[in-house]
């Protein structure tokens, strides 16, 4: 049986910090897989839906260790590139008093910028119920192209498109928000932070605003995770969930690193909504997931299975939905 959904995009090795403060600070760093993509492929497999992952590392020992780690966590082996003419992506992370992070990459002209439009075939892509990609692919080389048109031809064979810009505003020579509005255009679902709508200029005083001007650029349905603060959804008439407006309040808990949450927080409402779920069961979900994922260290390394997650919410430290 073949996967209903395929993850596409970048992964590469996170150098996290052997202590918090600035990178300049910083003298030695542990070695852990990342990439928002990566992350959400390898947090559905655990969770229990193993998707399609297309992504591309160096054929260098990074990029051997990164695929090696991806097939262990069950992922098929069909779209996982060793490209021979590129070097892996690299990312160096601080780590501030609240657990929150400060990226340098390592990305000119890595392997994962080097995606090649049609490598997903349309007979794939006509078996697939969900396509998720990121912003990071968008940001240089033919990387952007492939992902603009696997997004396209995923919608044309009846897939739904789901989309987390996840900015980066120093990867990006170009305009982000020009290539935001864009991608959201052949987007059924977005997932962003308040920073990633600042990135991309997008402006409103409530969730609710916020929501309405992301609607107007295309997606039927909108997550918005704030944090602690917790997270918003809003859906249209033009949802099979919807139409739906639901804010969830969060999950209580101490932070050790939020690297990989909001992918966390992804992989959660992806396979909810798949599941058929209602859309305040997909926002307690996802947050359920991503909150589990900020008490332990690194992204990949710290997401949960469906019976840790489950465990988390049988304890009561969830917020409310409304």
């Amino acid at each position: 049986m073949h996967p209903s959904v395929l993850v596409a995009g970048e992964t590469l090795v996170d150098f996290l910090p052997g202590s918090r403060g600035p990178l300049s600070s910083v003298e030695t760093f542990t070695r852990r897989p990342g990439g928002a993509p990566a992350n959400v492929a390898v947090a559905l497999s655990r969770l229990g839906e193993v998707p399609w992952f297309w992504t591309r590392v160096g054929a260098d020992p990074f990029g051997e260790d990164l695929l090696e780690t991806l097939v262990d966590e069950g992922l098929p082996e069909r779209f996982l590139v060793s490209d021979p003419d590129a070097k892996t992506s690299l990312a160096f992370v601080a780590h501030d008093e609240d657990a929150d992070r400060e990226f340098s990459f390592y990305r000119n002209g890595t392997a994962d910028t080097r995606l090649e439009p049609g490598a997903v075939p349309d007979a794939v892509l006509a078996d697939l119920d969900w396509v998720s990609v990121g912003g990071v692919a968008l940001a240089s080389g033919s990387s952007r192209e492939a992902t603009l048109d696997l997004a396209e031809r995923a919608r044309e064979q009846g897939a739904k498109v789901w989309f987390d810009p996840n900015a980066r505003p120093e990867l990006w020579e170009d305009d982000f928000p020009a290539l935001f509005a864009e991608m959201l255009g052949h987007a059924d679902v977005v997932k962003a932070s308040e920073e990633d709508l600042a990135a991309a200029g997008i402006e409103g005083d409530s969730p609710a605003e916020l929501a309405e001007a992301l609607h107007e650029l295309g997606p039927d349905t909108v997550f918005l995770t704030m944090g602690a603060s917790g997270a918003f959804a809003s859906a249209t008439a033009d949802a099979p969930w919807g139409p739906a407006t639901v804010t969830y309040d969060g999950f209580d808990v101490e932070p050790v690193d939020t690297t990989g949450a909001g992918d966390a927080f992804t992989a959660g409402a992806l396979l909810a909504l798949y599941e058929g779920e209602p859309l305040g069961e997909v926002l307690a979900f996802a947050s359920a997931v991503a909150a589990v994922t900020t008490t332990g260290e690194g992204a990949m390394t710290a997401l949960p299975d469906r019976e840790t997650v489950a465990e988390f919410r049988s304890e009561g430290v969830a917020g409310d939905d409304r």
